[in-house]
């Protein structure tokens, strides 16, 4: 994956979807083979540095008991609320908090159960931005979300990506309509992978289930009215 570019990893359940996102980040070694970061082996880099140029996005968000500001800003106190907000208005966060009560200084409740999940999960979407990361990785961000979220949640994604090396793991392949590559995977092999454009246009794997995706979803809107 080039500087700047997004890739979608596609896949059932079981595939090794995550499995690749734990080996990146560290979570667990590999026993075989290299994952390069910059050119170096990321074995050869302390955790702490290398976790420090990743921000993981994943679909249970953690928030904790605190203002919306400081779960934005996780610390990092030179980030001034301007900057927060810039951030927000980038990924569709911005919107929600200020029909809030106090707006970024509003209290959440620990886990942030006094908002919903499609809130929590933009809220995350900013936490990661306000990382200034290196990499940004979406472990099926949007699984617990409805269609209509799902919407303002897409424009986040997509101003997130925009020319950051990116990581994508979507359910719903809606999702990955602006991603550059695509990497499709079966019992832990891979099955395809190239430009998403490219695949489409080949009628292969990606592009099946993205026709019976669609056919799915066109069921369940006529099955709403």
């Amino acid at each position: 994956l080039e500087v700047g570019e997004s890739l979608a990893i596609v896949g059932a359940t079981g595939s090794g979807k995550s499995s690749i996102i734990n080996a990146l980040c560290r979570f667990y070694e590999i026993n075989r083979g290299d994952i390069l970061f910059d050119g170096r082996p990321i074995n050869k880099i302390n955790k702490f540095d290398l976790r420090k140029q990743i921000a993981l996005v994943q679909q249970d968000v953690f928030l904790f008991s605190g203002n919306i500001l400081d779960n934005i800003r996780l610390g990092n106190m030179q980030m001034g609320q301007e900057e927060i907000e810039s951030i927000s208005k980038a990924v569709s966060s911005h919107k929600f908090i200020s029909n809030m009560p106090f707006k970024y200084k509003y209290e959440l409740k620990e886990g942030g159960s006094d908002i919903s999940s499609g809130q929590r999960q933009l809220l995350s979407f900013a936490r990661a931005l306000a990382m200034k990361p290196q990499i940004l990785v979406l472990d099926e961000a949007t699984s617990n979300v409805d269609l209509e979220t799902e919407i303002q949640i897409q424009n986040g994604i997509k101003q997130m990506t925009q020319g950051r090396t990116s990581i994508i793991i979507a359910h719903r392949l809606s999702t990955l309509m602006h991603v550059d590559k695509v990497l499709v995977l079966k019992d832990g092999e891979i099955v395809e992978f190239g430009k998403r454009d490219e695949l489409l246009k080949n009628k292969g794997i990606f592009y099946k289930l993205c026709e019976s995706q669609m056919q799915l979803e066109k069921i369940k809107k006529n099955n709403l009215y």
